[in-house]
């Protein structure tokens, strides 16, 4: 079992210290996790860091860790953009940066993003995911597309990733899971859906992997797991209420029962269940306290995981 840990990016405004992510990412390294990760909020009332810029930062104050956002909501995004700005950051962290992908749903300011609700989101996160890989991958670049047109077009640097950083792609339903397999690297499985559910999920992309005559070692299934670990379960489970809500509003509220809360051995429990239903890595995201709860984890719950 491999595991990362999330970076701590909800910072209000003046209240970020520089020093405390470095020492956070620092002993993150030195605990033995492969990477940390962060979401991407644009939007909202929390606050929270942009991953993009956070991650340079983070690709500056390290030199192991792999860094990865799930995942960057990329119709909202123009894919030259996101394109470039990727592969700079891949360059600068030489070659360690993980992209996650997806669609994104139903209550976003789409008028925010120049985008039309009427639009098929769909064809819109195909046509730019093709954007991106063209321009990472081709010397020159021609695309007459739905909703972006591209002639002659060059992009320079590629990625330091040959042929491009891992993508990783989020979703849940059937359709969205086989085209992670068309079209990604790997499927995170989202903090917000039960083990239960992600063991539905599972099978549907082995099954797909199977079809398409990929190597399953290739294809890398992970799960985000919110985590609180205090003896006191009635205080974890409190504290978590707490922070979901002030993060995702009343959606928070929802969040509660797919988070793991509660002494070690209750926690050993859950990441078990997560393993067993096909988890190969766990992103570990503990939302407050976040560097204590690092240092409880790594020495009193992952151990016992097996």
């Amino acid at each position: 079992m491999r595991y990362a840990i999330s970076i701590p990016q909800h910072a209000p405004d003046g209240t970020f210290r520089p020093e405390e992510l470095r020492g956070y990412l620092g002993r993150a390294e030195g605990l033995g996790f492969e990477g940390a990760w962060m979401t991407e909020q644009v939007l909202g009332s929390a606050a929270a860091l942009s991953p993009l810029e956070t991650l340079a930062f983070a690709a500056a104050s390290n030199e192991r860790l792999r860094l990865g956002c799930a995942v960057f909501v990329t119709p909202l995004h123009n894919p030259v953009h996101l394109a470039k700005r990727i592969s700079t950051l891949d360059q600068l962290s030489r070659g360690r940066l993980e992209v996650g992908v997806g669609i994104g749903g139903r209550g976003r300011m789409f008028s925010a993003f120049d985008v039309d609700p009427a639009d098929n989101l769909v064809r819109r996160f195909n046509e730019g995911l093709r954007v991106m890989k063209a321009l990472w991958t081709q010397p020159e670049v021609d695309i007459d597309g739905e909703f972006w047109q591209l002639a002659g077009a060059t992009m320079e640097p590629k990625p330091f990733q040959k042929p491009y950083p891992p993508l990783w792609f989020g979703g849940s339903k059937p359709a969205a899971l086989r085209r992670a397999v068309r079209q990604g690297d790997g499927f995170f499985g989202a903090g917000s859906t039960t083990t239960a559910k992600f063991a539905e999920q599972v099978p549907v992309v082995r099954a797909a992997l199977a079809e398409a005559g990929r190597d399953t070692t290739d294809f890398p299934i992970a799960k985000r797991v919110y985590i609180a670990v205090d003896d006191d379960v009635d205080r974890a489970r409190q504290r978590m209420t707490e922070v979901l809500i002030s993060q995702y509003g009343d959606f928070g509220k929802t969040l509660l029962p797919v988070a793991v809360c509660g002494p070690p051995e209750t926690c050993v429990q859950e990441l078990r269940a997560v393993a067993a239903a096909g988890a190969e890595m766990i992103l570990i995201n503990p939302l407050f306290d976040s560097a204590a709860q690092m240092e409880r984890i790594a020495a009193e719950v992952l151990p016992h995981v097996g």
